[in-house]
């Protein structure tokens, strides 16, 4: 007894200082009220639940015990959760009035209201009740000797129904840990949609029992048994997530037409022969599975009744192994030279008045409407298949920006004025290396557009998407995490939650603790640079990769053809990631000298300079016996000049002149050196 009350004082003594700007919640709830005082921790807390709930809670419940009890290493005297109404007496009381259903529109609102003796969750659905776990788990603090939840009342719901993210299983294969331990990650977030990319040029990922050809001829052996699938979507069910998978068609098919070369649209034409036996007509292509990235020009033949019926039948094997409602048919980046070339194509279109191949395409598309309406599926498509005779009942996946020659957010407007239900993932593309605040002020309720209610209503929310082409199972994590519980407040929080600065700061707290799901994005950065530097110390290529960042883009893979799908993803390139760390550090103390130029700031600037010169030596000797090293001296070294070069110019000892200093940080503009850039050069810059 007296060990509680010591624990109850510290709560109630440390709790005093808690102010909301302390507190590293995310996404940021939509209500806060901190009040005086705390609930102490002890090893007496128990949870009871009332109400309603799908029996997904009781895992949910257990998982929160068990992770807190990880977090505080307390020996709660609870294990596992199994009924309702266990623990009447329990300090955390769950309410859920009813079964949450998985899927868009439901309610996912909470209460959470925290006292000194007791906490209570309140919400409509066991989903919302999960989400308030989230929460309460992010509300956790201690002092020196115990751990506490401030007292506090937040009432919590999300901006946006559709919060996704997509990972791409076919370019790299992702084991099933690998999606289960994202899908956790979305769960902590408050993420409901996983959109699960299955098919395209480079692989098909899914057992097919009644067409063995997909995965004997175009997996490479990679691919997820039926079982598999039923296993996941059970474990995303249990965790609130929607699964959404994706059968990309009819461009992008070279795994489906290395299995079904029949149904594709390149023909060949043969000519020639002897003079006895004259040879003329066309053949059926062959088709390989693709081992680049990029556009190609494999397409499923929409003149052809077998395309529909192969279809019909992979739906009809696909289509309920997933019981949520939604399907993506993809039908993006569909060229369309295939079908140009094909003289039968070119009649079909003439004989059904279509003028162009995207009417073409709307016309495949909408023969597939039926084969999902038959298996209760909504379809759902890439914003290429958003033409004047597309149902309005397909939802339209707006993607495209300035990089593709579109203004922002065009299609999403265009999709909503023309009245079809949209999702944003233009400003989302998590696989460009771009930093996290690009992602964080991209929302997608467009600014400035004049749009009723009803439009309002039809976007849906957005989706961060992962394309696989440089990322594999060892890198994906740090890839998607932690920007992706950047967007995820974008699409949860209310819409004036746009402070970077604070974002950053709740980030690297809420980064931190991801890692008690299994994620790997930190852990696994070690892993990387212990290979590169051959098993020697890595703190120098450590300090090193916190000011390099990935390149941009697509400019990694030039042509999409230097790394194949193949190719080691193991580099330098490969451990660093957006937003470097003392880079950013970097800037502050930059900013703050050139503010006031006081001797501390310039020794902050200057220690940084110090470092990079005893880094550049470190690297240099670590290459004597590690080979991959190499490609980073160059770009050591240049740093290295320029901050030997700016420490005499802090001193005003420097004799070159402003021109040649220029040319010298120019050097550190350089993209030609182990695939990343130096993200301090902007900061350099300054300093001139």
């Amino acid at each position: 007894m007296k060990y509680i009350l010591v624990l109850l004082l510290a709560g109630l003594t440390s709790n005093a200082q808690i102010q909301k700007e302390q507190l590293n919640l995310m996404p940021w709830p939509q209500n806060i009220v901190l009040n005086d005082g705390s609930f102490a921790l002890t090893k007496n807390f128990k949870v009871n639940i009332t109400g309603n709930p799908n029996p997904r809670i009781f895992g949910g419940v257990t998982r929160f015990l068990r992770r807190l009890d990880g977090r505080t290493g307390i020996f709660f005297e609870q294990g596992f959760i199994t009924k309702l109404n266990e623990v009447p007496d329990a300090v955390l009381q769950i309410n859920c009035t009813k079964s949450g259903k998985i899927g868009l529109y439901e309610d996912e609102s909470y209460h959470l209201d925290i006292k000194q003796k007791q906490i209570t969750i309140n919400a409509t659905s066991d989903l919302g009740a999960l989400h308030g776990l989230e929460t309460l788990l992010q509300m956790l603090q201690n002092n020196s000797t115990s751990f506490y939840f401030p007292n506090s009342q937040i009432s919590d719901f999300p901006r946006f129904t559709w919060r996704g993210l997509m990972i791409d299983a076919s370019r790299h294969f992702q084991p099933v840990d690998v999606i289960k331990r994202n899908i956790d990650g979305l769960a902590a977030m408050k993420m409901n949609v996983f959109h699960w990319h299955l098919v395209d040029d480079q692989g098909w990922r899914i057992e097919m029992k009644k067409h063995p050809k997909l995965i004997e001829l175009a997996s490479d052996g990679q691919y997820y048994t039926q079982e598999e699938i039923k296993n996941i979507v059970k474990y995303a069910d249990e965790r609130g997530i929607l699964i959404v998978p994706e059968i990309d068609v009819p461009g992008h098919g070279s795994a489906i037409l290395t299995a079904y070369p029949e149904i594709g649209s390149k023909v060949i034409t043969l000519t020639g022969g002897t003079s006895e036996k004259n040879i003329q007509g066309t053949a059926i292509a062959t088709y390989g599975v693709e081992r680049n990235a990029g556009i190609f020009s494999p397409t499923l033949d929409p003149s052809n009744p077998k395309t529909y019926q192969l279809l019909s039948e992979l739906f009809d094997e696909v289509c309920p192994l997933f019981p949520g409602a939604y399907f993506h048919i993809g039908g993006d980046e569909n060229e369309g030279k295939d079908w140009d070339a094909n003289p039968k194509i070119q009649e079909f279109k003439k004989k059904n008045k279509l003028a162009t191949n995207h009417e073409l395409q709307t016309y495949f598309t909408m023969q597939l409407i039926p084969m999902l309406k038959k298996h209760g599926k909504q379809l759902m498509g890439w914003e290429e298949i958003l033409t004047k005779n597309m149902s309005k009942e397909a939802i339209i996946h707006s993607w495209r920006g300035p990089n593709e020659g579109v203004a922002a957010g065009k299609s999403l407007l265009d999709a909503v004025k023309k009245g079809y239900k949209t999702v944003l993932s233009n400003g989302y593309y998590l696989d460009l290396m771009y930093p996290v605040e690009s992602h964080y002020l991209n929302d997608p309720m467009p600014k400035g557009a004049n749009l009723t209610t009803e439009e309002k209503a039809r976007i849906l929310g957005g989706e961060a998407t992962m394309w696989t082409e440089l990322v594999s199972s060892t890198t994906i994590d740090s890839r998607l995490w932690p920007r992706t519980a950047a967007i995820a407040e974008r699409l949860w929080s209310a819409e004036n939650i746009t402070d970077v600065a604070n974002m950053r700061k709740r980030l690297e707290t809420v980064s931190f603790r991801l890692e008690e799901l299994g994620l790997t994005h930190i852990s696994n950065k070690a892993v990387i640079l212990r290979n590169i530097v051959n098993n020697q110390n890595i703190e120098d290529i450590n300090d090193f990769s916190n000011i390099c960042e990935p390149l941009k883009g697509y400019s990694r893979n030039k042509d999409g053809t230097e790394y194949q799908m193949y190719s080691p993803l193991t580099l330098f390139a490969d451990a660093c990631t957006p937003d470097a760390k003392d880079a950013l550090a970097f800037d502050d103390a930059v900013n703050q000298y050139l503010a006031n130029k006081t001797l501390e700031n310039k020794e902050k600037v200057a220690a940084f300079f110090n470092k990079w010169i005893v880094i550049n030596k470190g690297l240099i000797a670590l290459s004597a016996n590690a080979p991959l090293v190499q490609p980073i001296l160059p770009l050591a070294k240049k740093l290295s000049n320029v901050s030997q070069e700016l420490l005499l110019v802090l001193d005003n000892k420097s004799t070159l002149k402003t021109t040649d200093l220029k040319s010298l940080i120019e050097q550190c503009n350089t993209k030609d050196h182990a695939d990343v850039e130096l993200a301090v050069y902007a900061s350099l810059k300054k300093l001139i």
